[in-house]
């Protein structure tokens, strides 16, 4: 419970993480997080003590709606989100539609999803298995299947839900993190 309301804290005193989940909210979804690599550029920032957030290849937005699977839907929430906050990159993906795609990406196939929470479970590190959204009440809410040990110890741990070795050594040389963030520690 003390590192959700660390993380919390950290969230809401970040103006563009905040802003963030303002224009989210504003889509009117009722399963979705911010999640992944925001979260985890928000924490190790703030542990690291930089004054100015390292770069973020976008926000991604996380939703589950099984009754729609249309990707035109992903495509018109995300023209919503750039045109409320122009200045960000958003990726929006609805979890429900994943094993439609995972596949022709990733090289093997994957059993459909049932939750936002099954999905984050699923994402590549633990550190990165985080999203948080805002309630109908405008309350901070953290979805961490796995905890947010890793997530505050910067560790790097691969989830093996999803993710081979070889797609997750992959994402090591891609990702920089011990570089963007040195006191990060990445296990094999």
């Amino acid at each position: 419970m003390f590192l959700e309301q660390r993380l919390a804290g950290i969230a809401a005193a970040t103006p563009w993480f905040m802003d963030a989940l303002r224009a989210a909210a504003s889509l009117g979804l009722d399963s979705w997080c911010i999640g992944a690599g925001a979260v985890r550029n928000l924490v190790w920032d703030h542990l690291h003590g930089y004054a100015v957030p390292s770069q973020l290849a976008d926000i991604d937005l996380a939703y589950f709606d099984a009754a729609n699977l249309d990707g035109e839907r992903e495509a018109d929430l995300q023209r919503r989100l750039s045109q409320r906050m122009p200045s960000q990159k958003w990726e929006v993906a609805n979890q429900a539609r994943v094993h439609l795609w995972f596949e022709q990406y990733f090289d093997h196939p994957v059993e459909a999803l049932t939750s936002l929470e099954e999905a984050v479970a699923s994402w590549p590190e633990y550190a990165t298995s985080v999203g948080i959204f805002l309630d109908s009440s405008a309350a901070l809410k953290i979805i961490a299947p796995h905890g947010l040990e890793d997530l505050f110890s910067m560790t790097i741990r691969r989830n093996p839900a999803r993710v081979s070795l070889e797609t997750y050594r992959q994402r090591i040389e891609q990702k920089q993190y011990q570089k963007r963030w040195p006191q990060v520690t990445v296990i094999f």
